[in-house]
């Protein structure tokens, strides 16, 4: 399993699902690119400085190889990723390139210098900003897998989309982070999900994500006022999912994305809120770089008689200790069809699910494993280990 996981404008609009013509000049295109983010866990600021990024034909090809093309960013920029939440976009340039597809790309970061110590930091919440490791993102560059087509006096418009919450790994107690990124690289579509939340949980904490099958295909965290807006996303049916710690979780199934439609969850005025829960914990120890997902299966009677699972957390095990925690609400997740605006969304508590969760666990090179854990109720704690073969 994989999960390399704006504002509205009249963009030249997009390849793969319909990329629409917007210049360019003989047998060449161009590939214009910006940033966003999904949600940072625990941060109060995400800083990379991005020198440039690379795109080649061959998923093979090593950095040192011919045939690579680059968007250049001339000074390099310093981001702090948390800036880019809610469908706000960072602009990383654009560039000609000879028609083709296109199979790879990679963000080249700026060093860690002597000069500036902290090109790329973090700053943990409650905490003093720290240098960021990035093993490799300023030599070769942080890698994603693209399928990206250059047709000839086209534009390629496309955002990468760098999950700060699950490609953030703290290093243990030693109060080191390294950066194991998560990338997504997507088309620009207008089409999304918006939304507001009570503001008791618009705090930071809060994620607000479009699923499908378990995977959540993009997220963000709610604004100062709650309103949260999932985009761009691809045209098609997903599952919105509410998370906040010592919340229940809040699942509004049957959400249509319309091509160039932001579609709006819930009545005007109305904030959907997270209900107070008591928690359990899940933990266990897995080899480092292990990706660890908590899922929660719902009642199919409450999901149109189709099984339904959802993503409730998910980030990489400690690099260090390979340990991982999870607090977890005991209470039923409350589930809502989606109703288009303004009709409001009717809540039933899924009380078949209450406290019921199973762990994903995904280690490169090896098949994923998943282990159903026992009903977890307030104050316990069970524990799963991984092991990989």
């Amino acid at each position: 399993m994989k999960f390399f996981r704006t504002l509205q404008r009249a963009w030249c609009a997009v390849l793969l699902a319909g990329l629409a013509a917007c210049g360019g000049g003989g047998d060449s295109g161009t590939l214009r690119l910006a940033l966003t983010d999904a949600p940072s866990c625990g941060f109060d600021a995400v800083n990379l400085t991005i020198q440039k990024v690379r795109v080649h034909q061959s998923s093979g090809a090593s950095d040192a190889d011919s045939g690579w093309s680059e968007v250049n960013l001339n000074p390099a920029r310093r981001l702090n990723l948390l800036n880019l939440r809610n469908g706000v976009l960072f602009e990383l340039g654009q560039t000609p390139l000879p028609t083709g597809k296109y199979t790879q790309l990679r963000l080249i970061l700026a060093d860690n210098s002597s000069a500036d110590p902290l090109a790329n930091s973090v700053l943990p919440t409650g905490g003093a900003e720290v240098a960021l490791k990035t093993p490799s993102g300023q030599q070769s560059g942080v890698k994603a897998n693209i399928d990206i087509d250059i047709a000839a006096n086209k534009m390629a418009d496309f955002v990468i989309d760098l999950d700060a919450c699950k490609s953030i790994v703290s290093a243990g107690n030693s109060g080191q982070f390294l950066l194991k990124p998560v990338v997504n690289v997507l088309a620009r579509y207008i089409s999304g999900v918006a939304g507001f939340v009570d503001s008791v949980v618009a705090n930071g904490s809060t994620s607000a994500s479009l699923q499908q099958g378990g995977v959540a295909i993009k997220a963000t965290a709610p604004d100062s006022s709650g309103r949260f807006l999932l985009q761009p996303v691809v045209p098609g049916r997903y599952v919105l999912v509410l998370t906040a710690p010592g919340r229940s979780t809040v699942v509004v199934t049957k959400v249509d994305v319309l091509a160039d439609t932001v579609s709006t969850v819930g009545a005007a005025g109305v904030p959907l809120s997270l209900p107070p829960s008591p928690t359990g914990t899940v933990s266990g120890n897995a080899p480092a770089n292990t990706l660890v997902r908590v899922l929660q299966p719902l009642t199919p009677a409450l999901t149109d008689g189709t099984p339904t699972t959802v993503e409730v957390v998910g980030r990489f095990v400690y690099s260090t200790t390979g340990n991982y925690s999870y607090p977890l609400p005991v209470n039923p997740p409350l589930l809502a069809p989606y109703v288009a605006a303004p009709g409001p969304l009717v809540f039933t508590a899924d009380t078949a699910a209450a406290g019921k969760y199973s762990l994903a666990a995904s280690l490169t090179g090896f098949l994923d494993k998943l282990s159903v854990l026992a009903p977890l109720s307030a104050g316990s704690t069970i524990t799963t280990n991984f092991n990989f073969p």
